[in-house]
């Protein structure tokens, strides 16, 4: 049996993956490594803590001597990092945390697998390494690397990391780029979450600038099956992008989410917008397309209203999220001194 490392595994994209890992390797048992800060949320994986296949370690990568006894203790064959702190406005507001974590804690994993023979080693980044595109264009895998917020600039080194321990060590590594994920188990800090929830309760739907910055959105499920794809047959030491191919601006995504759930459009407010917001990012993902075989499924509109109706159907996930004093003492921090521009 292989036994896969997920760090982050809690988390958002992570906490999907294990789900779907689980249905289609019967062959994997998952060890799971999450600090559980405030986006790690042990509810996201209630259904399957009690597997046989699964084991939770709460801990931190950055923890040489633990990350060190978990390859050991549970025999490692293969790791995929998740693990992150991955809010830009965060990062604005703090970068400390983000270096700790998105580069020192890579380094201990990947100094750990360089001891302990692991066969696989995949690096989850992010279209924000590259930075902001023209209105044009798209980014290749060989696009050069132009991080614009401190979040971006911390997963640029991360990736530059695991790509001089293949070259210098010959680690069999990988590294994923993927556009903006949405779907189940979204934190609510969070551009698709938020609105959802904020408009559901009737609340004010904070909109960054005049709203027309654009994003390439991704459903989280078909970028686990191409983490999954990637992870058994990716070529050894490449990068690859796995974007949505939807683009669209964030004014026009918040209006979506306002007609599928009903609402009216004067909740929007426009707000100062963010500090250094990249106006646009896409992603050529023909690497994946020829290569891999990997495409994304079904129609966004469809996997927009599945995203709402799954936040519509677990209210209390969400509320218990909301209730913490570590959300509420955020969201006041992020958009109470953000004035509402004039429209």
């Amino acid at each position: 049996m292989n036994t896969i490392l997920i760090t982050g595994g809690c988390g958002f994209i992570g906490s999907n993956f294990i789900r779907y890992a689980f249905n289609q390797h019967d062959d994997w048992h998952i060890v799971n490594v999450d600090r559980l800060t405030y986006a790690g949320n042990p509810e996201n994986l209630k259904d399957i803590e009690s597997d046989a296949r699964y084991t939770f370690i709460h801990g931190d990568i950055c923890d040489k001597k633990l990350i060190g006894s978990v390859y050991r203790e549970h025999k490692i064959t293969g790791v995929i990092n998740f693990a992150a702190e991955s809010h830009v406005d965060r990062s604005i507001m703090d970068a400390t945390v983000f270096f700790e974590t998105n580069v020192k804690g890579t380094m201990v994993l990947l100094d750990a697998a360089r001891q302990f023979g692991i066969e696989r080693f995949l690096q989850i980044s992010t279209d924000e390494v590259y930075g902001e595109l023209g209105e044009t264009g798209y980014f290749t895998e060989k696009s050069p690397l132009k991080p614009n917020s401190p979040y971006a600039a911390s997963k640029a080194s991360a990736d530059l990391l695991v790509n001089t321990y293949y070259r210098t060590y010959s680690l069999p590594v990988l590294i994923v780029r993927s556009s903006n994920n949405y779907g189940p188990y979204q934190y609510p800090e969070k551009m698709i979450p938020l609105m959802i929830i904020r408009a559901m309760e009737g609340k004010q739907l904070p909109v960054y600038g005049d709203g027309t910055n654009v994003r390439d959105w991704l459903y989280v499920g078909d970028n686990c099956r191409a983490i999954d794809i990637i992870f058994k047959d990716g070529i050894t030491g490449e990068v690859y992008n796995v974007g949505g191919s939807m683009e669209i601006t964030n004014i026009n995504l918040v209006k979506k989410l306002l007609d599928i759930l009903g609402k009216p459009e004067s909740l929007i407010s426009f707000v100062t917008d963010r500090p250094g917001h990249d106006r646009r990012y896409a992603l050529d993902i023909s690497k994946i397309n020829e290569e891999l075989k990997w495409e994304s499924i079904g129609s966004f509109d469809n996997k927009l209203r599945e995203t709402v109706q799954w936040y519509k159907d677990n209210a209390p996930w969400w509320k218990n999220v909301l209730n913490k004093n570590d959300y509420q003492d955020y969201y006041k921090k992020m958009y109470s001194k953000r004035k509402e521009e004039v429209r």
